[in-house]
């Protein structure tokens, strides 16, 4: 087998690129002290950016709002929310959105 050098670069560069904004963080911020506050704040953005997410995903289609009549993915995140909420559990809430979605674009 013959090694192709500028692709070999090409692998090492991506993975270098990929490992370092993951790793620099880690490394400057596990040395320094960071106010409550600043805690506090950085504790939203998870939820910020999953809801994000979520909206951009089921509100939305091919860039324009998505009406509920054709909407199979809105009316199935309601009641896997409620499950979500109630059960606090990952796998129940998976199988109820996958089932909800599989039935709902069977009866529609």
């Amino acid at each position: 087998m013959e090694i192709k050098w500028d692709i070999l670069a090409m692998i090492i560069g991506a993975a270098f690129v990929t490992f370092l904004p993951r790793v620099l963080p880690l490394v400057v911020l596990s040395r320094l002290q960071i106010p409550d506050l600043a805690m506090r704040w950085l504790s939203y953005i998870p939820i910020a950016v999953m809801a994000a997410l979520l909206g951009d995903e089921l509100l939305m289609t091919d860039g324009k709002l998505a009406s509920l009549r054709d909407n199979v993915e809105l009316l199935a995140a309601l009641p896997t929310f409620l499950v979500a909420v109630y059960t606090r559990s990952l796998l129940g809430t998976i199988i109820v959105g996958v089932v909800t979605v599989m039935l709902l674009r069977i009866w529609l």
